[in-house]
């Protein structure tokens, strides 16, 4: 063989190679005409590069073969992501593929998670895409409402601090300090009362415990008294009262109702008329007595009568004697 036929077939080789390496970097694999392929549309792939690995259950399978934009008007913006699968694991239409990150600094993936319920998946069929939130989108997630509620308190704090500012003033701060010169003045003059007030207990300890003894024994001896008291007998002397009260009752019933001497002492006005009259009778003859003495002791050698007794002189106070 010329050197000429072996430097051509050299060259064939090397071109060969070169656009087998080409496609296999864009995760095409020429030797392998079996392989399937599939369609997932995406709003954002988030950095998913063309070959890119495609696994199920960690697994490899396949790579990402080409990623373009969709043309179609109504779902403009979008992007439509081409997978080969070199394996032929079988999955239905209703499996997912999954945009997740490999690490911090390994790239984008995609992940298939398969689905056995439906119509067997084939070449050529669109899958439903998902993008898995990473750790820096779930921070972020959870830390945008914290950072919208610390705004508003650092806007609120700065607004209190403002109207805190309005408010002490420096009369305000000069009040306040003497304020708290006059709080630590009451705190000291409360120490020495406290001071004052434990020296007052302890010099009346002694007493105290006295009068504590005294309160004891006056307390044993309310027990004493009360235990005495429980084992008298209340129950007669308290039906012993009860028959007393009724008696009384009935006695007083009877000098209401005129009973008994007293009883009519009491209802008949007859008693006290004869007893006013009988004073009034006694008052007049202690005033005749007195008027006309000699009618009550007499004595004369002549004869002569004593005057009689007249009722008009003796209400007006007048001796009846001629003088």
């Amino acid at each position: 063989m010329s050197r000429e036929i072996k430097t051509g077939i050299t060259s064939i080789a090397i071109i060969a190679l070169f656009i087998w390496g080409y496609n296999f970097l864009k995760g095409q694999n020429l030797f392998e005409s079996n392989s399937r392929v599939f369609y997932i549309e995406y709003d954002n792939i988030r950095g998913l590069n063309k070959s890119s690995t495609v696994s199920i259950h960690g697994l490899k399978v396949g790579k990402v073969s080409d990623i373009v934009f969709n043309p179609d008007p109504q779902k403009k913006g979008t992007l439509i992501v081409k997978i080969s699968l070199d394996d032929d694991f079988e999955f239905t239409k209703n499996s997912l593929v999954k945009i997740y990150s490999t690490g911090i600094i390994g790239g984008e993936s995609l992940a298939i998670i398969p689905s056995y319920e439906g119509e067997i998946a084939v070449s050529g069929d669109y899958l439903r895409g998902e993008v898995e939130s990473d750790i820096f989108t779930s921070v972020g997630q959870s830390l945008n409402p914290l950072k919208t509620k610390v705004e508003r308190v650092i806007i609120e704090a700065d607004s209190l601090l403002i109207a805190l500012n309005d408010v002490l003033d420096k009369d305000t701060r000069t009040s306040f300090k003497r304020t708290i010169q006059s709080f630590e003045t009451t705190v000291s003059s409360m120490n020495k009362t406290l001071s004052s007030l434990n020296r007052l207990v302890d010099s009346s300890n002694s007493s105290l415990n006295i009068t504590l003894d005294n309160t004891q024994k006056v307390t044993e001896n309310f027990v004493r008294v009360s235990d005495t008291l429980v084992n008298a007998n209340f129950g007669k002397t308290v039906k012993t009262l009860e028959a007393t009260l009724d008696n009384v009752n009935k006695l007083i019933s009877g000098i209401k109702e005129g009973n008994g001497t007293f009883g009519k002492l009491m209802q008949n006005d007859s008693l006290y008329d004869n007893l006013t009259n009988a004073t009034k009778e006694i008052e007049e003859l202690l005033r005749e007595m007195k008027l006309n003495p000699k009618r009550f002791v007499h004595f004369s050698l002549f004869g002569k009568k004593a005057e009689p007794f007249n009722e008009e002189n003796n209400k007006n106070n007048i001796s009846n004697e001629k003088k």
